[in-house]
């Protein structure tokens, strides 16, 4: 069972008031399985940048919770720094640590995103590798002009309407939400205070402008230094010695040198290795003869093989010799399985060159699968207990008329309940089929019987769910309500039918199916 592990590294619009960064951090710390590793404030910046990591739900929930605690607590009509933002919160990237995909940070970025503009009203634009346009895939980009620039043209330039939330700012301005690899944070320090030396040479390091691949650079003076402030972005393809060293070079053109470098947050321990590599030439070096490597990989394999024993699975509690779960429950969740390859095929193709036309649409079918997904593992509990609740009503005392009366009223709104949620499970099974058809129609041919097996089991689910509502309906004193449920649940079967044909043709036309 794996445990994935994602990293979050917002960074607020405010150094100076320690009692704001302390309430942003007791926001994030406040939410189960999330840890704050680092904080770095910068006052000529006037901005603080945050590092925790956690499960992906929680660490999504914390920077929610961070967002708000800011807005509440920043004004950016009062905010001066030498760094551009735009926000509060001014980004919030999600980067993959272990067990999970950038696809999948994509969708955090997408959710978070859609909340904090429904929930909030702050306006967020997607960015890096959420980007819904390729403009916008560069911080600077959005960035452009700052909050300042912003107030004026969100809402009357549509190319600064956001993603998602409201097209106006308020004094929180709008976040930026994103995912991306591993960045490196890095700033030189010269030894002079002429900024518009710092700014010559970024412009010579900087991608942009000319320089080195994967750096983002700026000039500026911080602490009474002329400050080299740079961003890496793949320290695999551009090395921060390599960085380190171009920058020595140019300032010796300007009779100045590098005074000391500094770290904003955390640095993947893999780029400290290279750059010790390149510095003392350990041209046979092996990441494996670092102790801590070493020490780590045997303690992981120790805590493997001590590893307990799984707990029962459903299928285990579905054999077992009793009433519930039952059909209805395993029909919840052959209906989330679909749903769940759904989800996979979109997963799939998003991110192919190949259907990058059909991407828009591939997001909505990947967060409408794990919606319904969610829905459906829900009802599994939800068809036992109904089943429950009748079990229940069933053992009420009859002694008496009253008693019997009220055992009989019970008895029938409980049976009305086990027909409904069945028939929930239908609709939704219905929705899955309707999205598997879809995927297979317009998804990644390579996973075209993927989608296939996913309309299939939404279909079977579906079908055992009717059984389910009609068993429920035959004991139902109320015939009008019987009757309701049955149209129901045949309308259902009937648009089932009509898609399973819609199926058959998508197989034989796109997938060259021998049906």
């Amino acid at each position: 069972m794996t445990n994935p592990l994602v990293e979050c590294i917002p960074n607020y619009s405010e150094a100076r008031r320690p009692e704001v960064i302390e309430a942003i951090i007791q926001s994030i710390s406040a939410v189960p399985g999330v840890h704050v590793l680092d904080r770095h404030s910068d006052m000529d910046h006037n901005r603080t940048v945050i590092t925790f990591v956690g499960a992906p739900a929680a660490v999504e929930e914390a920077a929610f919770q961070s967002i708000a605690c800011a807005a509440q607590n920043i004004d950016l009509d009062h905010h001066q720094g030498e760094h551009p933002r735009i926000g509060a919160t001014d980004v919030v990237p999600f980067v993959p640590i272990s067990d999970i995909s950038m696809v999948e940070c994509v969708e955090m970025a997408r959710r978070l995103g859609k909340r904090v503009g429904d929930e909030l009203h702050i306006p967020v634009y997607l960015y890096e590798e959420a980007a819904t346009r390729p403009e916008r895939q560069n911080l600077e980009n959005i960035r452009r002009g700052q909050y300042e620039a912003l107030k004026v043209e969100m809402g009357v330039n549509p190319e600064r309407d956001p993603d998602f939330g409201p097209a106006r700012v308020t004094p929180a301005g709008a976040t930026v939400i994103g995912a991306r690899h591993p960045l490196v944070a890095f700033n030189a320090y010269l030894t002079t205070d002429q900024v518009s030396i710092a700014q010559k040479i970024a412009k010579a390091v900087r991608n942009s402008s000319g320089g080195l691949h994967y750096v983002k650079a700026l000039g500026l003076l911080v602490e009474g230094r002329a400050q080299v402030s740079m961003n890496l972005t793949n320290f695999r393809q551009t090395p921060v010695a390599r960085v380190v060293e171009m920058i020595r070079r140019e300032a010796q053109r300007y009779g100045v040198g590098i005074h000391h470098t500094e770290l904003v947050g955390l640095i993947p321990q893999e780029a400290l290795v290279n750059a010790s590599q390149w510095y003392l030439q350990l041209d046979e070096f092996h990441p494996e003869q670092i102790l801590e490597n070493r020490l780590f990989g045997v303690m992981t394999e120790s805590q493997t093989a001590a590893a307990p024993a799984p707990e029962s699975s459903f299928l285990d509690d579905l054999a077992a010799g009793t009433a519930a779960p039952g059909g209805g429950s395993a029909s919840a969740h052959t209906g989330a399985a679909a749903a769940a390859l759904v989800a996979m095929v979109s997963r799939l193709t998003i991110g192919k060159k190949k259907y990058a036309a059909v991407e828009p649409e591939m997001w909505t079918l990947l967060e409408k699968a794990e919606g319904l997904r969610s829905d459906l593992t829900k009802a599994v509990e939800e068809d036992a207990a109904a089943f429950d609740l009748v079990m229940a009503a069933m053992k009420l005392p009859k002694d008496t008329e009253v008693e019997q009366h009220t055992r009989t009223e019970e008895i029938e709104k409980a049976t009305l309940k086990a027909a409904q949620v069945p028939l929930h499970t239908a609709q939704k099974s219905l929705e899955v089929q309707t999205l598997a058809v879809r995927a297979a129609t317009i998804g990644n041919l390579n996973a075209i019987s993927d989608a296939a097996a996913g309309a299939t089991l939404a279909k079977a689910a579906l079908t055992g769910a009717g059984l389910n509502v009609r068993i429920n309906t035959v004991s139902l004193q109320d015939r009008h309500a019987a009757e309701t449920l049955l149209d129901e649940i045949n309308q259902i079967e009937n648009r089932s039918r009509e898609l399973e044909t819609e199926l058959q043709h998508t197989l034989t036309g796109r997938g060259g199916f021998p049906l």
